[in-house]
């Protein structure tokens, strides 16, 4: 499971963690879940976040491990409004859609534009942690009306059009 926290002042994205939990194979699905629990109660105790955003389930082809990504989406949110954090779901596709300009973009390219938007150069060890920052921009953005310019300070603008989208944000748009 990926997880981030960022901070926004002026516009300004930071990031304050990013990392992955590891779930042990040797523990059964219900340990699981709690150690899901814990981290986010964790992570809520130590950041105090406004806001969580996760990423909606996507459908696949195996209902057992659908089943056990809903339970564990359920649990983490759960944890969240235990502490009176909202939360928010985005799909995948919009999720690659607001980082990149395109909804179908791999996880390497959200990965370069998470780099340009954020100013940062390590890569994390596992796209779980990017897919994560990804999922916190994009609600950034997506609950703030930004628009993000590939280079320099984000500025406050409405969702206008998509023409003023396509021209303020040549970077974005391929």
């Amino acid at each position: 499971m990926g997880y981030s926290v960022i901070a926004v002042k002026n516009d300004i994205i930071t990031l304050k963690e990013i990392d992955v939990l590891k779930l042990p194979t040797k523990v059964d699905n219900y340990g699981r879940l709690y150690l899901i629990h814990q981290k986010i109660t964790e992570l809520v105790k130590l950041h105090k976040p406004h806001e969580m955003a996760i990423e909606a389930p996507f459908f696949g082809k195996n209902v057992q491990s659908m089943l056990k990504l809903g339970r564990a989406q359920g649990v983490a949110i759960a944890a969240a409004m235990n502490h009176d954090v909202p939360v928010t779901e985005y799909s995948p596709r919009r999720i690659k859609q607001s980082i990149t300009g395109n909804g179908n973009a791999d996880k390497e390219q959200v990965w370069k534009m998470l780099q340009t938007i954020i100013g940062i150069d390590e890569k994390p060890k596992y796209f779980d942690a990017t897919d994560a920052l990804s999922v916190a921009v994009c609600h950034y953005f997506s609950e703030g009306l930004l628009i993000p310019k590939a280079t320099g300070p984000k500025k406050k603008k409405s969702a206008s059009s998509w023409e003023q989208f396509a021209s303020d944000n040549p970077g974005r748009v391929g």
